[in-house]
């Protein structure tokens, strides 16, 4: 059954879309910034070492200016969505990729720990402000339904591509600079974008839509997300009964109820009770989440691999991570196409098998591995599957949605893309450490013990992608192709 034409129309906070060409554009503005949204969660990663050498920072600073980031923007994201569909897309847009930008060149020149983790929680506070925006604007740049799902296509692919460069910047920075031009990326991209941005994008209507920012429901939203984000990440590094775990979980836990709660009854309510009760929505979703969390799995796990294990430089395994982003490059436009032609189900369950496949493979690491074997066939089938779901999600999220809520489905949709990464690498993460210490007691070998645990990870993830999979092909029913 095809999608209404109507279905995703320029929203009432933007003027219609420009010409083609400006279109093609404000697109490629738009999914650069989206790219470097991205890329500033992982343009640390090889670099944390030496940033805790010349900072001098504990083990727990070291894991606060690693979330930073993540914690603010994940937490913020709807409200931010919320906001850009109240008082206009450009505006919003502007004001938080500005923001980001300054704060990116003051964690660039940070002399501290206090200055660099305020400079990331206020990048990722920017970033949840223009993330939701600029996808409720890409959004608006298209009418016809079939150029809408390629360009959503291509859009859902570009959070992996940013999560691939963030890695490959921050292992050339360390070789050839230092960690601090890492922050030189987003801050270049940032001032060019609010140069452009009035010239190249929709403006915004004259007067805001109707409706209220829910205050209350934004305060527990936030303060859940983060507290439990918190949790999560020292779940990485510690016991989960400890006390630097449960405590902020639960009390993120019980907010976020909380917040369930407050939504049910609020008039203009943050996330409205009915935007997940779609079953094609909430699976996408899903979807969504598990291909973020594979995805930061995956590069934190065999980063640690790579460099413990395999005695890799940071250079060198930046450089291992290349085929992973020349897939997604490769894939990733072809998503939206292949959801015309087959449907998101057939796409959103064909991805998440080729991602089981990829992580499958990852799963028979040892210490003595090759990389020219089923290490470099994981990273060539993951990263095809993965853009493959991500593009296909997207679609599905944005499918039959009204044009008044593309911001607070960019909302959703990025802190799905935040919540991932944070949950898997606290599972995962876990799980790899207790396997590698119930086997290094004994007579293996401490590297074989850390290959050991990275593969048991790998397989778990691989046996969760497989079940869903099948879970795709059972609840993605109903609409799923696209009209010309």
């Amino acid at each position: 059954m095809p999608v209404a034409d109507d279905s995703l129309s320029a929203p009432s906070t933007v003027t219609p879309p420009p010409s083609p060409g400006r279109s093609q554009e404000a697109f490629a503005l738009l999914a650069a910034v989206q790219v470097v949204l991205v890329l500033a969660i992982t343009m640390l990663s090889v670099a944390l070492p030496t940033i805790r050498t010349e900072l001098g920072l504990s083990v727990a600073q070291l894991t606060l200016v690693s979330a930073a980031y993540g914690l603010s923007f994940g937490g913020l994201l709807l409200l931010g969505g919320r906001i850009a569909d109240l008082y206009g897309r450009r505006r919003v847009f502007v004001a938080g990729t500005a923001l980001f930008g300054l704060a990116s060149a003051v964690g660039g020149f940070a002399p501290d720990v206090t200055t660099l983790l305020t400079a990331r929680l206020v990048q990722g506070a920017g970033a949840a402000f223009a993330a939701p925006a600029a996808m409720a604007l890409a959004v608006s740049l298209h009418h016809a339904p079939r150029a809408r799902a390629r360009a959503m296509g291509i859009w859902g692919a570009l959070a992996p591509l940013g999560a691939a460069v963030g890695t490959l910047v921050s292992g050339a920075a360390i070789v050839w600079f230092s960690w601090r031009w890492t922050f030189l990326v987003p801050t270049l991209v940032a001032v060019v974008t609010v140069l452009l941005a009035p010239r190249l994008l929709p403006r915004d209507a004259g007067t805001p839509a109707e409706g209220k920012v829910d205050v209350l429901g934004a305060v527990l939203a936030t303060a859940g997300l983060s507290l439990l984000g918190y949790g999560l990440v020292h779940a990485a590094e510690t016991s989960w009964t400890s006390a630097a775990v449960t405590v902020p979980s639960v009390l993120g836990t019980a907010l976020l109820a909380a917040f369930a709660l407050v939504e049910r009854r609020a008039p203009d309510p943050l996330l409205p009770p009915g935007f997940l009760a779609s079953r094609r929505r909430a699976t996408a979703l899903w979807a969504v989440l598990i291909a973020s969390a594979g995805t930061a799995t995956v590069f934190f796990l065999l980063s640690l691999h790579f460099q413990q294990v395999a005695g890799l430089s940071p250079l060198r395994t930046s450089a291992a991570f290349l085929p992973f982003t020349v897939v997604l490059l490769a894939v990733g436009p072809l998503g939206g196409r292949l959801v015309a032609r087959l449907g998101s189900r057939t796409v959103i369950a064909t991805g998440l098998s080729l991602a089981a496949a990829g992580l499958l493979l990852l799963g028979r690491l040892d210490d003595h591995s090759t990389y020219a074997g089923p290490v470099l066939a994981g990273l060539v089938l993951l990263p095809a599957g993965i853009a493959l779901v991500f593009s296909a999600a997207t679609i599905t999220m944005l499918d039959d949605l009204p044009a008044e809520q593309a911001g607070l489905a960019g909302g959703v949709v990025n802190t799905a893309l935040e919540t991932g990464p944070t949950v898997g690498l606290a599972v995962l993460a876990s799980l790899a450490a207790s396997h590698t210490s119930g086997l290094s007691g004994g007579a293996t070998a401490r590297t074989a013990a850390e290959a050991s645990g990275y593969a048991f990870a790998f397989t778990t993830a691989g046996v969760v992608f497989a079940v869903s999979a099948l879970s795709a092909v059972l609840l993605l029913r109903g609409r799923s192709r696209i009209a010309p």
